[in-house]
């Protein structure tokens, strides 16, 4: 059986000085420590979704400037292509004009050139018609 003498009281006593004791030494400073580590894992938590809040946007505003230079590149390449286009027409109708004015010049020349050479053979049938003529009348 269990004595209840002054042995138990000082062992109370000296339980719950041990017990302040270690409040004061261990528990509290354990407590405040974990209440700051908490405290500064929320605030690094928070920093990372404002992070990652923020890349997103980021990300976001990236992928939309790049759609609006594809955007672009698509119509100034459009623009480009008609402007060749065009001026690929006005340098072929240029050198149709030039080639028709050219083959006109040549048609004239070659028309000229026959005509000369008509006249020629002309003057030339007249010379040996009359020879002819005077070999067989001759």
């Amino acid at each position: 059986m269990i004595d209840l003498d002054i042995t138990f009281f000082i062992q109370f006593v000296n339980f719950v000085v041990t017990l302040i004791v270690l409040n004061f030494l261990l528990i509290r400073p354990i407590r405040e420590i974990i209440k700051k580590r908490n405290d500064r894992m929320s605030g690094c938590l928070e920093d990372a979704e404002k992070f990652n809040a923020s890349s997103q946007e980021k990300l976001k505003n990236y992928s939309a400037a790049l759609e609006e230079a594809r955007r672009s590149g698509v119509e100034i390449r459009n623009d480009l292509r008609e402007g060749g286009v065009a001026e690929e027409k006005g340098i072929i109708e240029a050198a149709n004009a030039k080639a028709a004015v050219a083959l006109k010049a040549e048609r004239d020349a070659v028309a000229a050139e026959i005509k000369s050479c008509m006249d020629d053979l002309k003057a030339q049938v007249n010379g040996m018609a009359g020879k002819v003529v005077a070999k067989v009348l001759g």
